[in-house]
């Protein structure tokens, strides 16, 4: 590897064919040597919060599996997941499956979760004809763009999650999928170990609610970081079409739309707030324009992450560890 750059480059990006001993693709080799490189990638990875790796030969989710064995043994299951992805193995996830022609916002995984997984591995498999970039965001410089007193006010009263799952039938996920687990008492025990309040609905439905915090400390580095997804669940980040599609089908209560965020102390956060929010991750974020066989790690706490529309296939696998 070269020197490294100016601290905070984001991404890091590594260009596997000018690297000695890796040279044209092949993901067996690109293993073996994450393996050899592990400390200095871990390295780059705290200093820059993300690592992309041009030209691995990782394209298949056999080989990615592999990949994500060797580098990071203890992967997490998707379980309180919010997204809708698609289990391709043990550990092994599409990346969100969201409509092509929608902004997926910037966030990091599952920090509205009392567990969120340290880090992401992503592979692309294959590359959108046009657009699909991921977009990550230096934690710490969102928060660094918000408004001082409106980033107080986060850090004061938290953020209250609220989602609302169908049984197996309604939109977004349901509870078996969210939880992965068709007990429950299974969901019960988990969503105990989580501080998580819960109401079983008499469609067959459960309503879960918990408070977390607006900001973060990363463990290793002390760095305070904005860490919720509080612009993503209110549902004033819908384009105006679905925001109204989904006024008509729950009615005019908040509280009965499948996700929901309120204040920590239960007030209603104004939309206004929240654009400010989006506005300070987009000014922060940079796009990652996918090849096939590329592979991208992130701190998921140094980082948040999204992706652009696109138009074509595209086929982008995900890994938490």
């Amino acid at each position: 590897m070269n020197d490294a750059p100016p601290p905070h480059l984001l991404p890091f990006e590594i260009d596997c064919a000018a690297v000695p001993g890796l040279g044209a693709p092949d993901p067996q080799r690109f293993t073996s040597w994450w393996v050899e490189q592990r400390d200095e990638i871990d390295g780059r990875l705290l200093a820059h919060g993300a690592v992309l790796f041009r030209g691995t030969g990782v394209s298949t989710p056999a080989a990615f599996a592999r990949l994500v064995r060797a580098a990071a043994p203890e992967t997490l299951d998707y379980v309180d997941g919010n997204s809708p992805r698609t289990r391709i193995a043990q550990g092994i996830y599409t990346s969100t499956e969201y409509p092509a022609q929608y902004f997926i916002s910037l966030h990091n995984e599952l920090s509205y979760s009392h567990r969120w997984p340290a880090r992401l591995f992503f592979c692309c498999v294959v590359a959108a004809e046009r657009g699909g970039e991921t977009v990550v965001a230096d934690s710490r410089e969102i928060l660094r763009r918000l408004d001082p007193a409106l980033a107080e006010e986060f850090r004061r009263r938290g953020v209250r999650y609220l989602r609302n799952l169908h049984g197996g039938s309604g939109l977004g996920p349901s509870w078996q999928e969210t939880f992965e687990a068709a007990d429950r008492a299974a969901v019960e025990a988990f969503c105990g170990d989580a501080e998580m309040d819960y109401e079983w609905r008499d469609d067959g439905g459960l309503r879960v609610s918990q408070r977390r915090p607006a900001t973060i400390r990363h463990p290793r580095t002390g760095d305070e970081v904005w860490f919720n997804q509080a612009d993503q669940f209110h549902a004033s980040t819908h384009p105006p079409e679905i925001h109204a599609a989904l006024s008509r089908l729950y009615g005019a209560r908040p509280e009965d739309l499948p996700q929901h965020v309120r204040w920590g102390d239960g007030g209603e956060m104004d939309p206004a707030d929240l654009e400010a929010v989006r506005a300070a991750a987009r000014a922060a974020m940079v796009p990652v324009g996918w090849r096939e066989g590329d592979v991208l790690v992130v701190d998921n706490v140094l980082v948040a992450h999204g992706r652009m529309p696109y138009e074509g296939a595209r086929k982008i696998l995900v890994a938490m560890s």
